[in-house]
């Protein structure tokens, strides 16, 4: 059997399935072979008390343990006595030195038999083959498993005893029940010191394993515990820095403090929590105080954590943030701002972040009331919002046009605790796309309101827009859009009419060509047409605009002055002047036409333009009534 090492743990002894104690007892052995005289109850009741002072005074279980054994055995009158612990399946057997099993199939055949029992208190007569390997003289009698309980009926272990005589009497089993309850308190008391102590030396591990720096000091200022963090900082042990006064550690951050301890801030305060820094790092300290071993002193815990590179990062993100040249915002359920990046206090027109956050402009933000309202009432239902249009409110009071995205944070209870967004001005946008409809509509009403067709072709020469006029001269929809307006061309005309287009898609325009084309209702008719390019924003020409007139009347009243040339000698001299003065004519009311179709002409000159063109076709009308006459 192998010797128990001295440790200073209760546990420590469960190193080995089954090793039997068999260190000296310091206190007298009794003769082999004999067995104490009986002692009476008050000598068991002294005792089973000195056996409880023994109890409560010890610290080392495997040397109470054999003080026990050997005390049982003596007051049951036995000739040897051990008790074994259990964990688990280990069993660890502790005997009173001298005597007992010899071999260690006798040992086994002990546990196994203890194990076994399921009774408190069993006597089993031994073996022959098992009595012959104790070392006593004669045989001994029986082998009596005392069972030790915790309070919840755990098994801890069990009380051996050999003695000769077989029998047990009552007093005797009352004696051993009493054993067996001092037995099982003890186990439990060093069970619960054991844990006790794992569970300081965990305690002591796991501030050791933190990365934070953590000292403890006392009311007198002095250090009484650091972590292996802190230490480590300092380039010492955590051993040597105990008893030092917390002064020595004012290197380790610039506090402002006053006080010896230069992280103790306001002593009348249970908790405190600031950010201290040093020349290269910045921490959080979090101090919390508390009784200490006495009445009168108290114990003050510092704790640093290291958020340096947390300061950073807030930094960074800071600076992204501001820099963002759209509106970010975090928000209340009812309007106010927690907080806001520079873009943002632009936007709405405020002098500064802290004006913003310090005023409650929800009811000045939205013009219409209401829209706040359908805003939360839409951003409940859907969580999150995408390309949201409203228009707010400025400080000013002027208008903001804005795009927005919007999330919903909700609480545990599915309620929004916070409305986050990302708001995008768009007010230049707005009045932009507003004067551009004006200029369209204006524009569309010039088309309209002309007396002279105008399309636009493509490059092929295929129709894709036509004007209202174009209409109103009976063409169809179905006949012009997607169509080739070559095909309407009289074909002894259409080689002039492709080599204008192919002009104007080189980025000249021609103007005032005289052509025969297919009128709505299939007649043909003589029309002057004028075609300008139109290019894109890499200045390509991508369309081609044709302005076409009908001049079919002018070319017959033309005509018949000519015939009347023919008739008179003044007719031909008339028919000349009002031919010769029908050409400028022309031009002018064809020009004048073109300018009024110019959306760049001011209104003032289009009144002269009006003068002109009536003026123009008054001499017209009149030229052609001289010549007819």
């Amino acid at each position: 059997m192998g010797s128990a090492s001295q440790l200073e743990t209760p546990d420590a002894f469960l190193s080995s399935m089954r090793r039997i104690k068999t260190r000296p007892s310091h206190a007298p052995t009794r003769q082999r072979g004999r067995a104490e005289p009986h002692l009476g109850i008050s000598k068991h009741a002294e005792e089973l008390m000195a056996l409880a002072v023994e109890a409560a005074q010890s610290r080392h279980l495997p040397g109470f343990l054999e003080q026990f054994a050997l005390r049982s055995t003596r007051m049951l009158d036995a000739l040897w006595g051990g008790v074994a612990v259990y964990r688990g399946r280990e069993t660890e057997l502790h005997a009173i030195p001298g005597g007992g099993p010899t071999t260690e199939a006798t040992t086994d055949w002990l546990i196994s038999r203890a194990r076994a029992s399921q009774n408190d208190v069993e006597a089993l007569a031994i073996p022959k083959e098992m009595a012959a390997t104790l070392s006593f003289p004669g045989e001994p009698g029986v082998v009596i498993f005392v069972r030790i309980a915790a309070s919840d009926n755990e098994r801890l272990g069990t009380l051996f005893l050999i003695r000769n005589r077989k029998s047990l009497g009552a007093d005797e089993k009352r004696l051993l029940h009493a054993l067996a309850s001092h037995a099982a308190l003890s186990l439990e008391n060093f069970r619960r010191f054991s844990q006790l102590e794992r569970s300081k030396r965990q305690w002591v591990e796991d501030i050791d394993a933190i990365s934070d720096y953590i000292v403890v000091h006392d009311r007198a200022w002095n250090i009484v515990r650091t972590n292996r963090s802190l230490a480590s900082h300092l380039g010492v042990s955590p051993v040597a820095l105990v008893g030092e006064p917390m002064s020595s550690l004012r290197q380790i951050a610039q506090t402002g403090s006053d006080l010896p301890c230069p992280f103790c801030r306001d002593m009348q305060r249970p908790k405190e929590e600031y950010v201290a820094a040093s020349a290269e790092r910045v921490f959080l300290v979090s101090t919390s105080r508390t009784p200490g071993l006495s009445d009168d002193d108290t114990r003050t815990i510092h704790v640093l954590m290291d958020i340096t590179d947390r300061r950073e990062a807030e930094r960074r993100y800071r600076e992204l943030f501001d820099s963002i040249q759209e509106g970010l915002f975090f928000a209340t359920p009812d309007g106010r701002f927690l907080d806001v990046n520079d873009a943002m206090v632009r936007m709405l027109g405020y002098a500064s972040r802290e004006e913003l956050l310090r005023t409650d402009v929800s009811p000045h933000l939205y013009p219409v009331p209401e829209a706040r309202e359908k805003f939360m009432r839409t951003l409940s239902e859907r969580g999150v919002l995408r390309n949201y249009e409203e228009t707010l409110r400025r400080k000013d009071g002027t208008l903001l046009h804005t795009l927005q995205n919007i999330t919903a944070v909700r609480d545990s209870h599915g309620h929004i605790a916070q409305v986050r967004g990302l708001m995008l001005d768009v007010t230049e946008q707005k009045t932009f796309q507003s004067q551009l409809q004006r200029e369209r509509d204006f524009n569309q009403k010039i088309l309209n309101t002309t007396q002279s067709m105008i399309l636009v072709l493509d490059t092929a020469g295929l129709i894709s827009y036509a004007n209202r006029r174009c209409y109103e001269a009976g063409y169809q929809e179905g006949e012009l859009i997607g169509h080739r307006l070559v095909d309407w061309v009289e074909a002894s005309h259409r080689a002039d009419f492709d080599a204008a287009l192919e002009t104007t898609a080189n980025g000249h325009q021609v103007e005032n060509l005289e052509l025969r084309v297919r009128r709505s209702d299939g007649s043909m008719g003589h029309f002057s047409i004028s075609l300008s390019p139109m290019r894109d924003e890499q200045n390509a020409v991508n369309s081609v605009v044709v302005v076409m007139t009908d001049i079919t009347d002018a070319a017959l009243l033309q005509a018949k002055l000519a015939h009347s040339e023919k008739m008179a000698t003044i007719g031909r001299l008339v028919s000349g002047v009002a031919h010769e003065v029908n050409n400028p004519l022309a031009a002018i009311l064809g020009f004048t036409d073109l300018l009024l179709e110019n959306p760049e002409v001011p209104v003032s000159a289009r009144e002269d333009l009006q003068i002109i063109l009536q003026r123009a076709r008054f001499a017209e009308f009149r030229a052609a009534a001289t010549g007819a006459a």
